[in-house]
C-alpha cells in the first residue's frame, strides 16, 4: 500500500525543473506581440498575458503528474534513473496522483475559458480541448503516442507552435513572422530538453518496451538531433539580429547551453544528464526572457525597425 506523500514529495513530483518550457514560451509569444508597439502594453493585454501563463503552468504540472501516473501503473518507472517519481517509488496511490493531474487540468481548462471569454474567439476551445487531449494520452491511454516516437513532436508543436503563436494572438489579435520564428525557436529547445531526458532513460526504456524517438534512433544519433535542436534558436537570433540587434543578447543562454551541449557531446549517460535537462532548461527561458525583452525594446527604439518581411505575411485574425 503506498505511504501517503510528503508536500515536498509532491512538489517534487510535480517536477519543477519543467516548468521553464511552460514559461518560456509566454515570455516568447508576448515578446512578438510587445514587438508590435506599446500599445499592445496595456493592463487588459498583460492580464492576458498572465492568464496563458497560469494555463502553460497547469497544463506543464498536468501532465507531469498525468505522465507519473500512467507510467507508474504500466511499471515503466521501475527501472528509473531520473528524479522521484510518486507512482513508481510507492510514495503516493496511483488515485492521487490521477486526481492531481485532473485537477491541474482543470485549472487549466477554467483558466483557458476566462481567456477565450475575454478574446472572445470561441474558436480557441477547440484549441484547449486539443492541447488537453495531448497532454493525456502522451503517456495516457491504450495507444501513448510518447512510447511510439512522437513525444518530440507533440513538444514542438504544443510547447513552440502553439503556445507562442497562442500567446501573441491572445495578446495582439495577430501572427507574425515574428512569432512564428520564436516559435520555431522555442519549440525546438523545448524538444531538446525531452530528447535528453528520453537519451539519459535509453536502457531502461528499452528494457520495458517504451519506444521513444531515442530509442529508435539509438544513442549516437539522438545527440546529433540534440546538438541540432539546440543550434534552432541561436540561429533565430542571429537572422533577428538582421533588423534588431539587440536580440544579440539573447546569446547569453549559450552560458547554459554550451555546458550541456559538452556533456552530450561527451558521452554524458544516466544521473550526468540529469545537469543537461536543468541547463538546457535554463538555456530556454533565458533566451526566451532576453528575445521578449529586445522585441519590446525593438517596439520603442528609433534606431531599429521591425523585422523586415513584407506586411503580407503578417496575420491578423478576426476579432
Amino acid at each position: 500500500m503506498a505511504s501517503v506523500a510528503s508536500v515536498a514529495q509532491w512538489v517534487e513530483g510535480a517536477r519543477p525543473r519543467t516548468l521553464p518550457n511552460s514559461i518560456a514560451p509566454v515570455l516568447a509569444g508576448w515578446g512578438a506581440a510587445a514587438a508590435l508597439g506599446p500599445s499592445y502594453w496595456t493592463a487588459s493585454h498583460w492580464a492576458r498575458a498572465l492568464l496563458a501563463l497560469v494555463v502553460a503552468l497547469a497544463l506543464q504540472i498536468g501532465v507531469n503528474y498525468a505522465n507519473d501516473y500512467s507510467d507508474g501503473i504500466r511499471g515503466t518507472d521501475a527501472l528509473r534513473v531520473g528524479p522521484m517519481r510518486l507512482v513508481g517509488s510507492g510514495v503516493a496511490a496511483p488515485r492521487a496522483v490521477r486526481t492531481a493531474a485532473l485537477a491541474s487540468f482543470a485549472v487549466a481548462g477554467a483558466t483557458g475559458l476566462m481567456l477565450v471569454a475575454l478574446t472572445g474567439q470561441w474558436w480557441l476551445l477547440a484549441v484547449g480541448a486539443t492541447c488537453l487531449a495531448g497532454a493525456w494520452y502522451y503517456t495516457g491511454g491504450a495507444r501513448p503516442y510518447g512510447y511510439s516516437g512522437f513525444g518530440e513532436l507533440a513538444v514542438f508543436v504544443f510547447f513552440g507552435l502553439v503556445a507562442v503563436l497562442g500567446t501573441e494572438y491572445v495578446v495582439s489579435g495577430q501572427i507574425t513572422p515574428t512569432g512564428g520564428f520564436a516559435a520555431v525557436a522555442v519549440g525546438a529547445m523545448s524538444a531538446a530538453v525531452l530528447v535528453a531526458n528520453n537519451l539519459r532513460d535509453i536502457p531502461t526504456d528499452a528494457a520495458t518496451a517504451k519506444r521513444t524517438l531515442a530509442v529508435r534512433l539509438g544513442d549516437h544519433r539522438t545527440r546529433i538531433l540534440y546538438t541540432t535542436l539546440v543550434a534552432v534558436p541561436f540561429a533565430v537570433t542571429l537572422g533577428f539580429a538582421v533588423s534588431r540587434w539587440t536580440t544579440l543578447a539573447a546569446l547569453l543562454a549559450l552560458v547554459f547551453a554550451v555546458p550541456a551541449l559538452l556533456r552530450v557531446r561527451g558521452g554524458a549517460t544516466g544521473p550526468e544528464l540529469i545537469r543537461v535537462l536543468r541547463d538546457t532548461g535554463l538555456a530556454l527561458l533565458v533566451w526566451a526572457a532576453t528575445t521578449a525583452a529586445a522585441l519590446a525594446f525593438s517596439a520603442t527604439s528609433d534606431l531599429e525597425g521591425h523585422l523586415a518581411l513584407p506586411a503580407l505575411l503578417t496575420v491578423e485574425l478576426p476579432t
